[in-house]
This record gives C-alpha cells, sequence and structure tokens, in this order.
C-alpha cells in the first residue's frame, strides 16, 4: 500500500482556483480597469403587482452619460465612467483616473410596457419605474397536477 502525503493547502489552493476561474466566468467582460476588477453596477430589483422597481448604483457619473434600453424582456445599461482623484498632502499631489464602459443587461421576470418606463439618476442611483403589460397584472395561470 502506498502512502501519499495529503497537503491541505495545496487543495485550499486549487479550490481557490477553481472559484475564481468560476466567478470570473460569470462576470461579464466589461471595463477592466487597472487593477483587473470589472465594474459591474450593483443593482436592487422589487416586483409589485403593478409595477418592477429597478435601482443601480452607478456613482460618479453624469446622466447625460447613461445609456438605458428596455424590452418588454429586458432592460440594459450602458455608460461611459470618467473618474478623476487629485488629493495633495504635504506638498505632493497624487492624481488617479478611471476610464471605461460597462453594460448590464438585466432581465426582467414579467413583461412590461416599454413605452411608460419612467427613470430618474439622482446621488448615483438610477431608479427605474416599468410597468408591468396589462395582461401580466390579470394574468391566471392553470395548473395541471400529475398523478403518479
Amino acid at each position: 500500500m502506498t502512502l501519499i502525503r495529503w497537503e491541505p493547502l495545496r487543495e485550499m489552493d486549487s479550490l481557490q482556483r477553481e472559484m475564481n476561474r468560476l466567478f470570473d466566468s460569470l462576470t461579464p467582460a466589461v471595463d477592466r480597469s487597472s487593477n483587473g476588477v470589472a465594474f459591474v453596477p450593483p443593482a436592487e430589483i422589487h416586483d409589485t403587482p403593478e409595477a418592477i422597481h429597478l435601482k443601480l448604483e452607478i456613482p460618479g457619473m453624469e446622466a447625460e452619460d447613461l445609456d438605458v434600453q428596455v424590452t418588454a424582456e429586458a432592460v440594459a445599461i450602458s455608460g461611459e465612467r470618467r473618474s478623476e482623484t487629485q488629493t495633495t498632502e504635504k506638498g505632493m499631489t497624487r492624481s488617479e483616473f478611471r476610464y471605461g464602459s460597462f453594460r448590464r443587461v438585466i432581465p426582467l421576470p414579467t413583461r412590461i410596457q416599454n413605452e411608460s418606463v419612467e427613470a430618474e439618476y439622482k446621488n448615483g442611483v438610477l431608479s427605474l419605474n416599468l410597468p408591468k403589460a396589462e395582461a401580466e397584472k390579470n394574468r391566471v395561470v392553470k395548473v395541471q397536477i400529475g398523478v403518479k
């Protein structure tokens, strides 16, 4: 019988690499800044009987830099970030720039009236009010029950 040396740190390193590979495949290939991290605006979605409310956190941008396109089934948000930070401390000036574009497509749980969408951009938060299509509001689905 051959003994095999178990190295838990090597196994953890292998697991870490696999998890990183998995998350890299799930993250859309958008604005990769100098540190290699993609900018994907975080989103929050609330489904009410009348509408879907969607909020995205997109700080440091102007409303005219955003492009919002809505279909009956999805919302696509894209834009270009131009950010500059400059600090002066003890006679030394440090300046950082971040540029790049992003795009995020969010599928919607129900069909909406895309011609009646309302949008507001305030304090770095994009808020969308997406009214549901009339057919979706009153829709009743008959469920067939299977007997085994």
